[in-house]
């Protein structure tokens, strides 16, 4: 069973990473980002956090967050999966985030995102 402290923290990461100030700094990304961070974009393309991640960050675009839930892994790894809906292209996507608690925060480690018809 999964703390809802937990939780709710993780639920806050996730919803900073939709803010625009923060997508579009590679500054406001590091702390929340594990080193070796990668992710499987909606559109299928992999982004590697120490390879692509401009001084921009990873773009700007208007999102809202609904059905988040965890699901403990490990006492330090957490798999949190939610829906996005992209209100600019009004498209529903399923996404899955595996967090890592390391040097006192959680740290996200992989992310996915799946396109739903």
């Amino acid at each position: 069973m999964i703390n809802e402290d937990i939780k709710k923290k993780l639920h806050q990461l996730e919803s900073i990473l939709l803010k625009p100030e923060i997508r579009s700094s590679k500054t406001e990304l590091t702390p929340i980002l594990a080193k070796g961070f990668f992710e499987i974009g909606s559109s299928g393309k992999f982004l590697y956090q120490d390879e692509e991640i401009s001084e921009e960050g990873i773009g700007v675009v208007k999102m809202t967050m609904d059905h988040f839930e965890v699901h403990p892994l490990s006492d330090e790894i957490v798999l949190a999966t939610y829906r996005i809906f992209n209100e600019e292209t009004e498209q529903h996507s399923l996404r899955s985030s595996i967090w890592k608690w390391a040097d006192e925060r959680w740290q996200m480690v992989f992310h996915q995102g799946t396109r739903v018809s």
